[in-house]
């Protein structure tokens, strides 16, 4: 906290360099969504163990990498998030990486993630509203990855979504 403080007030980086000892061979796009996964996960002001199992689980699926380079690429993420006061340039790496198709999957993965936990925080889903925006993803094909999102977690039926 006191890191991102002090890192606003001396100059209000809109983008961080990458952190020094980090893996260059992370692709971008992998590290960018990591990264996402992980400020989702953490905005309600912890991370549970089920939110980081979700984490890891997208990951693997999404791009059908083992446990342990997940593992890899979401700390590699986590360490850069640390530095970094913006969003902007994940989503940026995204949009320019990713189809629209790609994308909603993505917003779906970031649902499941911020749902983990059974519930969603306002603060969750201020910054899902905001990453929908900044991917280019409508709020129509938004609310429907949602839903997929919920019928996954089985929590479809307690957040009135039929």
């Amino acid at each position: 906290m006191l890191k991102r403080l002090k890192m606003a007030i001396d100059g209000m980086r809109q983008s961080a360099p990458p952190k020094a000892g980090a893996t260059p061979s992370t692709e971008p796009a992998r590290l960018a969504c990591a990264a996402l996964l992980a400020r989702a996960a953490q905005l309600d002001g912890r991370l549970e163990q089920v939110e980081d199992d979700a984490m890891l689980r997208v990951m693997v699926e999404r791009f059908a990498i083992d446990k342990t380079e997940a593992r890899a690429i979401l700390d590699e993420a986590a360490d850069d998030l640390e530095e970094s006061v913006d969003i902007y340039r994940y989503t940026k790496v995204l949009r320019d990486a990713f189809d629209e198709a790609e994308r909603i999957t993505l917003v779906e993965m970031l649902w499941e993630v911020a749902y983990a936990d059974g519930v969603l925080h306002e603060f969750e889903a201020q910054l899902m509203r905001r990453l929908a925006g900044l991917m280019f993803v409508d709020d129509r094909d938004s609310g429907l990855a949602r839903k997929r999102a919920l019928d996954k977690l089985g929590l479809a039926s307690e957040a009135g979504i039929h």
